[in-house]
């Protein structure tokens, strides 16, 4: 497996968010997790992606434990083996397409010339080839989207984490970017998680995992 997560619990103050959660994804595997708001699906999320860290429970991430990081290690571990796109694509409006997906490589400690020819290789598989220099006011949702998985992978990673990746999009986009996690994943092998609401997406995964009240169903 390469994600194991076993009894996960998590509270903030009195209430209990996660209840005991295991979960479990193989190599190239695209799970969905569904569930109302307030289900804890965006908590367990951020606790398999090493961002938050559990009140108990063990977690083991592409054969590693990351609970027994420290913060140094758990960051550099988080670089190169985890990516992550949400909702809002926080792309650094200063900065151009290529150079948003260049950051985590340059983080990672690949050489710039290096950095950016996987950058312009992915933004032009994820069909982008003609917006290297764009800034993200330039680009469209659904483009910005597009620069923001792209950084997400540049690095390679084993895991690739979505919140909600198309809720602030139209329905055609929303098909695009649907249509871009599983070739990304024919393509590239990672397994993919994807917390969303969206019943469509949802339908096109291996596996769909539904939470309610801090556990799955």
């Amino acid at each position: 497996m390469v994600i194991k997560a076993d009894n996960i619990r998590k509270s903030f103050g009195t209430l209990e968010v996660l209840k005991g959660v295991d979960f479990t994804a193989r190599k190239g595997e695209v799970v969905a997790i569904m569930g109302a708001s307030g289900a804890g699906k965006s908590t367990l999320l951020q606790i398999l992606g090493t961002l938050l860290t559990p009140d108990s429970g063990t977690l083991e991430i592409d054969g590693m434990n990351p609970l027994s990081m420290g913060s140094k290690a758990l960051a550099a571990f988080r670089n190169k083996h985890i990516g992550f796109v949400f909702q809002a694509h926080h792309l650094l409006p200063e900065f151009s397409a290529v150079e948003n997906v260049m950051i985590p490589a340059l983080i990672g400690g690949i050489p710039a010339r290096d950095a950016r020819a996987r950058a312009e290789q992915l933004l032009g598989m994820v069909g982008l080839a003609d917006r290297f220099s764009h800034k993200p006011a330039e680009l469209s949702g659904g483009e910005q989207q597009r620069v923001a998985i792209a950084r997400a992978i540049v690095q390679s990673p084993a895991i690739l984490f979505a919140d909600e990746p198309s809720g602030n999009l139209d329905t055609r986009t929303k098909q695009d970017i649907h249509a871009l996690f599983f070739r990304l994943r024919e393509e590239l092998g990672q397994t993919t998680v994807i917390v969303t609401h969206d019943p469509s997406l949802a339908a096109l995964c291996d596996r769909t995992c539904n939470m309610q009240d801090g556990l799955f169903l």
